[in-house]
């Protein structure tokens, strides 16, 4: 009897927590991808040659490198609910401001604030299922989140 209770439990959890981690992290992945796709035009209208455009799309890599152990060091120490809310209202942010980049630097410095945006988001997730699954579950969890 305690098991299935356990089971039922985990399961109510997992109903909750998963879609909107997956959904959250998709859009995060989409985000990340869909300036391949806006090269197609934009490259031209802002004046970016290949070089440049790929040294500034490496750029949200470069800020993604370098915040993301100290955003979990600070998910850790303000709690996973009000720094994934920060991550998420700063990425928006600063990718909607990705619509104002007007010449190369411009653009560079986006994608380098939107990689700062987004670093603690994937193990930011994968920390805070630590602390609503034991072990014996967090595979499952891990699995069902990295499918997005």
């Amino acid at each position: 009897m305690v098991r299935s209770l356990e089971q039922m439990t985990m399961r109510k959890v997992y109903l909750r927590i998963l879609p909107f981690a997956a959904l959250t992290y998709f859009f995060c992945y989409l985000d990340r991808i869909n300036v391949g796709f806006a090269a197609l035009t934009m490259n031209k209208d802002i004046g970016l040659d290949a070089a440049i455009y790929g040294m500034a799309a490496g750029a949200f890599f470069w800020g993604y490198v370098l915040f993301e152990v100290p955003s979990n060091i600070i998910l850790e120490k303000v709690g996973a609910r009000i720094w994934i809310t920060r991550i998420m209202i700063t990425w928006g942010l600063i990718s909607a401001a990705t619509a104002f980049a007007t010449g190369p630097y411009s653009f560079m410095a986006i994608r380098f604030l939107l990689g700062l945006a987004e670093a603690g988001l994937f193990p930011g997730f994968v920390l805070y299922f630590t602390y609503w699954f034991p072990d014996s579950y967090r595979a499952r969890i891990n699995s069902g989140f990295t499918l997005a």
